[in-house]
């Protein structure tokens, strides 16, 4: 079907023609009658063009349709949403490539002391509206976009979130790469490429989930560039032979490339545009023709696929029986392959400026995000002894002033332990040097604390046993110069608990803390722009003065009683809500009450972040909902609870929870005694995307790990940022967020630290029935096992956990946790307060930012300093 326009009707037709011809390269059929007929792709330019027919033609548009027309290889008649994203995302990335090859020359100039992020996963999220405001050209794109008949919000959500992590960790990575731009220093992030993320995740009729490969570069990524000039051939297998003096060498076995793919990271308001490298792992040799056309087809292609499975999925399956060895092995070259390829392109880039490698530690600092990257330690020290011909003394000192190391767990079993004949296996040199780090250390260790032989056992980098096992953690610590935990409460306990030893051996100093934070640019101005907006216009400050001193917003807190600017404010979160009732709408088919309380938890499943603690929570509420008359229940909030994440393949009890959790929505959801008062909502495929919808639209917001095993979150951040209250346990970054926003403003429940092994050891030893220790909890429990939401015995495994041991304490905090729900409800009655407080709430979110938390590690571990590219 066609479009019919007379262009007499209009004026200037003519050029208004020739506007056209210049955007698209091509003008309408005339039929007999004069009349000009568009197809349907291109009416909207013709009546944009005669709109603007007196404008010059936009530079923006015409690049836009240059990549149309040349990278794409095709024309406006036929553009859909995706090629239109697409165009207009190699468009931006033209302005990104300008300002990324002055920054990478202004660093060559002036010679900095650079940091390099090795972190194992890099949450990024959509890059187009991220780069478009941190550019500044977020209203020039929107116009150039709709003058050529597109949207900018559907060109938006064409984007694929790239699947380069999973949880917190890979947010925070890529929190911290953004600030590091925008603070403006040279800072460079490596990861790994995964072809396939680390699942898509379906939910089966049933209520489980199912996980299917995420093909988010199937349409292409154009805001990666390939580097296929820039690679490394790391070596796996073989054997090592010593030669003294600690040196050796290292022959034979499987030689796999490591090549390297940049995606380019902004700073916000600053030219600074820093770098993510990503490897992927192909084939030295790839395809064996002798194989093939000798007809072993199976070996002809086996080299191929045994290189590219090292870069195809995060956290390769290694839990189940017949997965276990190949999924470990796996996993092991994943580390080695990304931190190999790291440290040979830090060390190349370090060598062009000429230096002696003894400077190394004065131009490099190097960050473990966790024990994912440790083996760079026995990596480097290889270099410098086998190639470099150090000796050991020299080596041992260079490694141990360019790592640091970030802990992010005080859980034993999240740990990382690797078996000595799997490391024997894969990496024979690197296990020589492990064995010779440790002896050394433990000689000095025994020098201290002589015939301490406990002592020296714990803090061994080798845990006996059937296999013995390489302590990751405990090699990450005496490698590095500094360690760090990521809340004061998380730091606390890593030196008094798990790194207790290596604190009384090498003193304070070295073990410091870092409280993590979030970027306000993608985590309120991107995310929530109405509020953002709001914000300007009240603190009457330029964005970009508020955004990178996030301290400023403490200026709302003059407007908490201003009734007008308090009406603004909830009308936005009105709004926030309606827009994630229109997603749930038009993905799930499933209408949303948005005059409710919005109440959130979105992570990822893991029994000691306590979904189940929640889903049981909202089980108490339906249970005690259907047991009022109508008249109480219209004395009630409505509330509607929703929940996303995703539970590692092998985790079975964290996947049933997700069970229980669709099924007791599909119960909840259509009961009409209760669906006006309670709904529950399992969003499938969490993702950045889905949390910048989620996140504002939240009234409360639950964080309700055990106490003492969050390390920090940042997710709790993000929702107090956006005006969404806390509710929580005394835990992780819990505790500062309510010393800065105030504890009237946040919802406490549950044990403290102190308490939990106590009530472990009473769980294990004197054990109370559950019927007696917590009947609100048993009543609940017994619903779920009398089939109350369908097949029964399917959650006896999980709810055993509660019975049995408990060893989250469940048991111990349910009774509290309702508590700490009926005084959400009681505040949310007084809507006017409940504003108040959220106002106040994001108003002292300053010390969250990550830019502090950059400038911190700068500062006070990586002695980097800031480099300006100056702005032509």
């Amino acid at each position: 079907m066609t479009s019919t326009i007379d262009p007499k009707t209009i004026g200037k037709p003519q050029r208004a023609r020739r506007h056209v011809r210049t955007l698209t390269g091509y003008l309408p059929e005339v039929d007999a009658t004069g009349k000009e007929h568009w197809p349907r792709g291109e009416e909207a330019v013709w009546k944009s063009a005669l709109r603007d027919v007196d404008a010059d033609s936009p530079a923006i548009i015409k690049s836009i349709v240059n990549h149309v027309q040349t990278s794409l290889a095709r024309q406006a008649y036929n553009l859909d949403d995706l090629g239109a994203y697409q165009a207009a995302a190699l468009s931006v990335r033209d302005n990104l490539l300008v300002n990324w090859n002055e920054t990478q020359l202004s660093y060559t100039r002036k010679n900095p002391k650079r940091a390099y992020y090795l972190s194992l996963e890099f949450l990024m999220g959509r890059t187009l509206d991220n780069a478009l405001l941190n550019l500044g050209l977020k209203e020039q794109y929107r116009d150039s976009v709709k003058k050529l008949g597109f949207s900018v919000e559907d060109i938006l959500d064409k984007e694929r979130d790239a699947a380069l992590g999973n949880g917190g960790l890979g947010r925070l990575a890529a929190c911290y790469l953004d600030s590091g731009a925008s603070t403006e220093l040279p800072l460079w992030g490596y990861g790994l490429r995964y072809k396939y993320g680390i699942f898509q995740q379906l939910i089966s009729p049933e209520g489980n989930q199912l996980e299917a490969p995420d093909p988010w570069l199937e349409n292409s990524n154009p805001w990666e560039l390939p580097r296929l000039d820039v690679n490394y051939e790391i070596r796996f297998y073989g054997h090592a032979d010593r030669l003294g003096d600690g040196k050796g060498i290292w022959q034979g076995g499987q030689e796999v490339l490591a090549v390297a793919y940049d995606v380019m990271i902004p700073g916000y308001g600053t030219k600074t545009t820093n770098n993510l490298r990503l490897w992927e792992s192909k084939p030295k040799r790839g395809f064996d023709l002798n194989s093939f056309n000798a007809g072993n087809y199976e070996a002809a292609v086996a080299s191929s696929n045994s290189a590219d499975a090292i870069t195809s999925v995060l956290y390769p399956n290694d839990h189940t029986s017949c997965m276990y060895r190949i999924g470990k092995e796996l996993r092991l070259k994943q580390q080695y392959f990304w931190t190999a390829a790291s440290l040979a392109d830090i060390l190349r880039r370090f060598k062009q400026q000429g230096k002696p490698i003894r400077e190394l530690p004065d131009f490099v600092a190097i960050q473990l995000n966790d024990t994912h990257p440790t083996l760079a330690i026995p990596e480097l020290m290889r270099i410098l002894l086998d190639e470099e011909d150090l000796n050991w003394e020299q080596a041992w000192s260079i490694v141990t002033n360019v790592f640091f190391y970030t802990n992010h767990t005080v859980l034993p079993e999240a740990l990382e332990k690797w078996a000595v004949p799997l490391i024997e296996h894969v990496l024979p040199r690197h296990l020589q040097i492990i064995y010779d780090i440790n002896l050394f250390f433990l000689q000095a260790v025994e020098r201290k604390y002589p015939g301490d032989r406990e002592r020296l056992a714990r803090m061994s980098l080798i845990e006996e046993g059937q296999p013995k096992q390489v302590r990751m953690a405990n090699l990450a610590v005496i490698g590095s110069r500094k360690v760090n935990g990521v809340a004061e409460l998380h730091s606390d306990l890593v030196r008094t608990t798990i790194l207790k030893d290596f604190v009384d051996f090498e003193g304070v100093s070295k073990f410091s803390n870092v409280t993590n934070g979030i970027t306000p640019r993608r985590w309120l101005d991107q995310c929530n722009a109405e509020l953002s907006d709001l914000i300007t216009k009240t603190l009457k400050l330029e964005k970009e003065v508020w955004l990178k001193d996030l301290f400023k917003i403490k200026g709302l807190l003059e407007f908490t009683e201003d009734a007008a600017f308090r009406k603004e404010w909830w009308a936005i979160k009105q709004r926030n809500k309606e827009r994630l009732a229109h997603y749930v709408q038009t993905t799930l088919g499933l209408t949303v009450r948005t005059d409710a309380m919005f109440d959130v938890q979105i992570k990822r499943l893991h029994e000691y972040k306590r979904q189940t603690l929640n889903i049981l929570g909202v089980i108490h509420r339906y249970l005690t909902l259907k047991a009022l008359s109508p008249a109480e229940r219209k004395k009630t909030n409505p509330r509607v609870v929703f929940f996303a994440g995703k539970a590692a393949p092998a985790y079975y009890i964290a996947k049933l929870t997700i069970r229980l959790i669709v099924n007791v929505a599909r119960i909840v959801n259509a009961d009409p005694d209760t669906k006006d008062y309670l709904q529950v909502y399992f969003l499938p495929d969490y993702s950045v995307s889905l949390a910048e919808v989620l996140i504002p639209a939240s009234d409360i917001s639950q964080h309700i790990s055990t106490a003492g095993t969050e390390a920090s979150g940042t997710s709790n951040m993000k929702f107090c940022l956006n005006g969404g209250l806390l509710l929580g346990t005394v835990d992780g970054a819990n505790i500062e967020i309510a010393e800065e926003v105030g504890e009237s403003n946040v919802f406490f429940f549950g044990h403290l630290t102190p308490a939990v092994e106590d009530l472990r050891y009473q769980h294990l030893y004197h054990p109370v029935p559950l019927q007696e220790k917590c009947p609100a909890l048993h009543r609940v429990i017994e619903q779920i096992s009398a089939g109350l939401f369908n097949d029964a015995e399917v959650y006896e495994p999980l709810l055993n956990t509660i019975r049995q041991n408990d060893y989250y304490l469940l048991s111990d905090d349910f009774d509290s946790y309702i508590a700490a729900l009926a005084m959400v409800d009681e505040a949310y009655q007084d809507r006017d307060e409940w504003i108040k407080k959220s106002i106040r709430t994001t108003a002292q979110m300053g010390k969250f930012s990550s830019d502090r938390a950059i400038l911190e590690y700068a500062e006070s571990f990586w002695n980097v300093e800031p480099v300006t590219v100056k702005k032509k």
